[in-house]
C-alpha cells in the first residue's frame, strides 16, 4: 500500500496540482493585501472616509463604531464591508486566472486538425463506403461528391 501511495504522489499530475495549490494560496494572500491595503482605502477616502472593513449591520440594532467592538460585545453582525472586499478579491483573482489561461493558450501549440473521414455511409442502404466513392457498391445508388 505504501508503494502505491508513493507512486500516486510522485505522478506528475499530483505534484503539479500541489504546486498550483501552494502558489494559488500565496497569490490569494497577495490579492487580499492588494484589496484591503491598496484599493479599498482610496475608494473609502473618495466616499467620505469610509472604512469598508467596519461596514456592518447589527442584527439586534445595537451599533458600535467598529466591527471589532461589536464582536467584542457579542453582537450578532452581518459583515457587509468584508463581503464587498471578498467580492473584489474574487474579481481580481478571476481576471488574473483568465489572463493567465488566455496567455498559456496562445503559447500552447494548437491540436492537429482531425483527419478527413476514410469512409461515409450510403444515404440509401446505410452501409459504409469509401469517402471518395461516387456510387455505392452495395445498392449502386449515386452518392453525392464529398
Amino acid at each position: 500500500m505504501w508503494q502505491e501511495f508513493k507512486t500516486f504522489v510522485m505522478r506528475g499530475n499530483v505534484m503539479d496540482m500541489a504546486v498550483g495549490i501552494i502558489i494559488g494560496a500565496a497569490f490569494g494572500k497577495i490579492v487580499s493585501s492588494l484589496v484591503n491595503d491598496v484599493i479599498m482605502p482610496p475608494i473609502g477616502l473618495l466616499l467620505g472616509g469610509v472604512d469598508f472593513s467596519n461596514i456592518y449591520v447589527a442584527v439586534h440594532g445595537q451599533h458600535y463604531p467598529t466591527l471589532a467592538e461589536a464582536k467584542a460585545n457579542h453582537v450578532v453582525t452581518i459583515g457587509v464591508g468584508s463581503f464587498l472586499n471578498t467580492i473584489i478579491e474574487f474579481l481580481i483573482i478571476g481576471a488574473a486566472v483568465f489572463l493567465l489561461v488566455k496567455s498559456v493558450n496562445k503559447i500552447m501549440p494548437k491540436p492537429p486538425a482531425p483527419a478527413p473521414a476514410a469512409a461515409k455511409d450510403c444515404p440509401y442502404c446505410k452501409l459504409s463506403v469509401p469517402a471518395a466513392a461516387t456510387r455505392c457498391p452495395n445498392c449502386t445508388s449515386q452518392l453525392a461528391a464529398s
